[in-house]
């Protein structure tokens, strides 16, 4: 079993908390067994010392501020049964009864064919008074994982019109086409997307052309 989740999202994170980079952990879930993992930042955040730790869906809801509970039970029955991607924006509730924002950021976790294995992703506390330019860029990470996620659904709707299948399937031909050709699969995306809509690419109609697109894709990426 592969990892091969791109590490943008941490890079990202890390560059957020700058100096201070206890403001930022990282988590994983895995579908198979039903798992979580949380690393020393997160377990502290919650509360907890630093260590190996395995916390169970019910002890993480446990810490799920009133309020937030409800909306946050939907989003991770979402990633127990799908490993679906998500960005939230929520309030936890420490150990000692401390109240505190979060955001938490996570993107499917796949094999090397394409496999939704479970999510990997990480948390930011934002309870801490930031200075702006750094709430700022909280806001940018955010925006930015919306929009890489964006383009990649717009990826997968030209597949599913133009070859009449499932979102799942269009996904798996995106992350095999990433596989063959190491490019990233947010890259080809963007790019198949620039060509559909730019018109530099044969209208969808014609499948025979749009074949050639998707297989050579990886060969008009800039740079690479």
């Amino acid at each position: 079993m592969t990892d091969r989740i791109t590490r943008e999202d941490e890079a990202l994170a890390l560059r957020i908390a700058g100096s201070s980079q206890q403001h930022v952990g990282s988590f994983r879930y895995l579908l198979a067994d039903d798992s979580w993992e949380w690393s020393d930042a997160v377990a502290q955040m919650h509360g907890y010392e630093s260590g190996p730790m395995r916390p169970t869906t019910e002890l993480i809801l446990q810490h799920k501020h009133p309020e937030d509970k409800e909306h946050m039970a939907e989003v991770l029955e979402a990633v127990r049964t799908a490993g679906e991607p998500f960005s939230s924006r929520h309030r936890i509730i420490d150990t000692a009864g401390n109240v505190k924002r979060v955001a938490v950021i996570g993107d499917r976790l796949l094999d090397e064919d394409g496999k939704v294995l479970g999510t990997s992703g990480f948390y930011l506390d934002l309870s801490d008074v930031f200075e702006e330019d750094v709430r700022e860029s909280v806001d940018e990470a955010v925006n930015a994982l919306a929009e890489t996620r964006a383009v990649i659904e717009q990826a997968k709707g030209a597949l599913m019109v133009v070859y009449s299948i499932s979102s799942q399937h269009a996904f798996e031909i995106l992350a095999w086409r990433s596989q063959e050709t190491n490019v990233k699969l947010r890259v080809l995306a963007e790019q198949l997307v620039a060509e559909i809509s730019t018109g530099a690419g044969i209208p969808t109609t014609d499948r025979i052309a749009f074949d050639h697109i998707l297989m050579t894709l990886h060969e008009r990426v800039p740079g690479n």
